[in-house]
């Protein structure tokens, strides 16, 4: 763990504290273990683990940083990523988790009960239903999601999460800048204007990281998200 905390610092500038360290390796294990009977990640190899499981959810620090960070909506979290290690490097943020597949659900409230994680939960179930549900539509100082759907579609199960002056974060692969051109008329119809496309470097990791951010700048209409299973098949 001496390894993560030094690429953290080099990162995004911060020191993780003995405490935070320790939660992350226990995360690690608990991960290895189910792994191994359901399978919850392609990513095995504990050094794969670190870099692109732990430091890739702490970098969208970079583009958090300095901003009001209250509340937090992690969308389509799969294993709790990036959405655990974040609660675990910003304690004081409320983190909402969201997946739709049972086993995965069931492993990240595991996580947050046997690390005793405070001001977490976890909710199964598909975004086109959560985000319509009055305590969650346009609650969210952030959403963030990584690897979920191309951007035009994940903006639309993303922005109904955030509040006005919010914003929602993409965490994308080396098609990131293309995607984020192709999104740009689905996502102004949902409120949000392009600010940002940050590339990053991982150590180790010889495939592009970009954080994509969108800044919800008008309320998004009441019809978005359409139906389940509509974004995905009829992109805006």
């Amino acid at each position: 763990m001496e390894t993560l905390k030094t690429e953290t610092q080099n990162l995004i500038g911060i020191t993780l504290s003995s405490y935070q360290l320790s939660l992350l390796d226990r995360y690690r294990q608990e991960l290895d273990e189910w792994n191994s009977r359901f399978n919850l990640t392609a990513i095995h190899e504990p050094e794969q683990i670190r870099v692109k499981h732990f430091l890739d959810s702490f970098s969208p620090y970079l583009v958090i940083q300095n901003t009001t960070i209250n509340r937090l909506i992690d969308v389509g979290t799969g294993a709790g990523f990036p959405g655990i290690p974040l609660k675990i490097l910003l304690p004081e943020t409320e983190v909402v988790l969201v997946d739709s597949i049972n086993k995965k659900a069931e492993f990240c409230q595991h996580i947050i009960d046997s690390l005793n994680l405070k001001g977490i939960q976890v909710i199964q179930e598909r975004v086109e239903r959560l985000a319509r549900e009055v305590e969650f539509r346009e609650k969210f100082d952030w959403a963030i999601a990584r690897a979920v759907a191309q951007l035009s579609t994940l903006s639309e199960y993303m922005l109904p999460f955030v509040k006005l002056g919010g914003s929602m974060l993409a965490m994308k692969g080396d098609r990131g800048p293309a995607e984020a051109q192709q999104a740009h008329q689905a996502v102004g119809l949902l409120g949000g204007e392009l600010t940002q496309v940050k590339k990053i470097t991982l150590p180790g990791v010889t495939e592009d990281r970009f954080l994509i951010t969108i800044e919800k700048k008008a309320s998004t209409p009441e019809k978005y998200p359409r139906r389940v299973g509509v974004p995905g098949k009829k992109p805006l």
